[in-house]
C-alpha cells in the first residue's frame, strides 16, 4: 500500500443517497513517505471518499489518502482512495447487524444482511433446499458492469422498441452486484443514475461487496432477496465497475459468470447469457464474441442457459458472422452442450440505447468507449434485456 497526506480543496462530485453516498474530492498532497519518486507535495490528485467509511470531507479537510493504483496508473482501482479524515473522528454508526464485509481489512464494514439471524426475512431464506426458489423469473447475467444500463433498457423497451414514459408501468429489475469487481456499490455512479431515474427497482450486493439496499451472505441468496424481498420481475447480475484481467484463459474476474448461471438454474431461475461482444476492442480476444464469455459459458456454466445472439447489421467487416459463428459454438451439437442459442433482433435498439441516455443522464460507455464507438457491445447488452422481457409471461404471469 501506498499513503500519502492530503488537504480537500474541492468536491468535484457527489452520487447516490443518504447514507451512501460517495464523493470524488480534489485532494493536494501535502506530505509523502521519505524516499518517495511520485505523488509528493503540492500534486493534486482526485479521490474517493464513502460516507459509509468514513463521512464524507469538508473543504480543507486533513486526510489520508491510498495511492497505489493510482501511482501506477491502473484503469481498475485508480483513484487515490481516502482513508481516514486526520481531525475528523467520524461517529458510530446505530447498532446493526454482524455480518462482516471486506473482512479482515482495516476498512472491512459491518452491514445487516438479509439472511443472518434475529432480522425480518431470516426465516423466508432459511426455508429448505429446494422450497424457495426464483420460480422461473429471468435473470440476465453479464460480464461488464457496463452492461447493466443497456440490459434495463432492453428489458424496459421489450419486442416494442420505445422505453416506457413516466408513470408508465415497466418490469421490476433488480441489480444483484457481485464482488469480482468494485466491492462498494456506491462508487457506481451507473447504479446511482439508473436509480434515480426508477429504472432500478432495488439492489442486492452479494459476497464481499457492499452498499446495496439489501445485503447477502451469497449470490444463491442475494438472488433468492432480489426475488423474494424487492420483488423482482428481472434480475440482471454482474460485477461491480473495475473488470480484473490478466491475459491468461482462466485468470479474468469475469469467469464469475459461469457460475452465476449455475446459481440461478440451482435456484429454479432462467438464465440468460449476456455476450461480451465488441466491434472496437483492439485485443483481438475481445473481438467478436470475448474470450471472457466463451470460457464463462463454455467451460465453467454447468447449467444450461439462453444465449443471446444480437441480430447485429451486416456491415461488410465480417462481425456479424462472427459473432454468430462464436454463439453458435457454445450452443453447437457437441457432447456436453447445455445451452440455447435465442436469436434476439436488434431492430429498433439503438435509439432504444439513445433514448436511455437522454432519460438517465447517462453516458454509455465500456472499456472507454462509447455508443458511437463499440455500437455492437450494448446491442448485445440491449438483446439480452430484451429476451428477458419476453420470458416474463412465462415467470411472472405479466405481460
Amino acid at each position: 500500500m501506498m499513503w500519502r497526506d492530503g488537504e480537500v480543496g474541492g468536491v468535484r462530485r457527489i452520487w447516490g443517497s443518504r447514507p451512501r453516498r460517495c464523493a470524488e474530492l480534489v485532494v493536494e498532497v501535502t506530505r509523502a513517505p521519505a524516499g518517495a519518486d511520485t505523488l509528493l507535495a503540492g500534486t493534486v490528485v482526485r479521490a474517493v471518499a464513502y460516507e459509509t467509511l468514513t463521512g464524507l470531507p469538508e473543504v480543507g479537510e486533513a486526510v489520508r489518502l491510498e495511492v497505489s493504483a493510482l501511482a501506477r496508473g491502473l484503469g481498475t482501482g485508480g483513484h487515490a482512495m481516502l482513508a481516514a479524515r486526520l481531525s475528523v473522528l467520524p461517529e458510530d454508526p446505530a447498532p446493526g447487524g454482524h455480518l462482516v464485509k471486506a473482512r479482515y481489512m482495516p476498512d472491512q464494514v459491518m452491514v445487516t444482511g438479509v439472511d443472518e439471524q434475529d432480522t425480518p426475512h431470516h426465516r423466508l431464506l432459511s426455508a429448505p433446499v429446494g422450497t424457495l426458489t426464483l420460480g422461473g423469473v429471468p435473470v440476465v447475467v453479464a460480464d461488464l458492469h457496463s452492461s447493466l444500463p443497456a440490459v434495463v433498457a432492453g428489458v424496459r423497451a421489450g419486442a416494442a422498441g420505445g422505453l416506457p414514459g413516466r408513470g408508465e408501468a415497466a418490469p421490476r429489475v433488480v441489480y444483484v452486484m457481485t464482488d469480482g469487481g468494485a466491492l462498494p456499490l456506491p462508487y457506481s455512479r451507473t447504479v446511482a443514475a439508473l436509480t434515480g431515474a426508477g429504472w432500478l427497482a432495488g439492489t442486492v450486493t452479494a459476497g464481499q461487496a457492499w452498499g446495496g439496499d439489501v445485503e447477502a451472505a451469497s449470490l444463491h441468496n442475494a438472488l433468492l432477496a432480489a426475488r423474494h424481498v424487492l420483488g423482482a420481475d428481472v434480475v440482471v447480475v454482474a460485477q461491480g465497475p473495475g473488470n480484473l484481467g490478466t491475459d491468461t484463459p482462466w485468470g479474468f474476474s469475469g469467469v464469475a459468470c459461469g457460475d452465476a448461471v449455475n446459481a440461478v438454474a440451482t435456484l429454479g431461475g432462467r438464465p440468460v447469457a449476456c455476450l461480451r461482444v465488441s466491434q472496437a476492442d483492439a485485443r483481438d480476444r475481445h473481438r467478436g464474441v470475448s474470450h471472457h464469455s466463451l470460457t464463462a459459458y463454455g467451460r465453467v456454466a454447468l447449467a444450461g442457459a439462453d444465449v443471446v445472439l444480437p441480430e447485429l447489421e451486416e456491415t461488410g467487416d465480417g462481425l456479424a458472422a462472427r459473432v454468430r459463428r462464436d454463439a453458435q459454438g457454445l450452443c453447437g451439437p457437441r457432447e456436453g452442450q447445455r445451452h440455447r442459442l435465442v436469436a434476439v433482433s436488434t431492430s429498433g435498439l439503438r435509439e432504444v440505447l439513445e433514448a436511455a441516455q437522454r432519460q438517465t443522464g447517462l453516458r454509455l460507455s465500456t472499456m472507454g468507449r462509447g455508443l458511437e464507438q463499440d455500437e455492437a457491445a450494448f446491442l448485445a447488452a440491449a438483446a439480452a434485456g430484451r429476451h428477458a422481457r419476453s420470458l416474463l409471461a412465462g415467470a411472472t404471469g405479466r405481460p
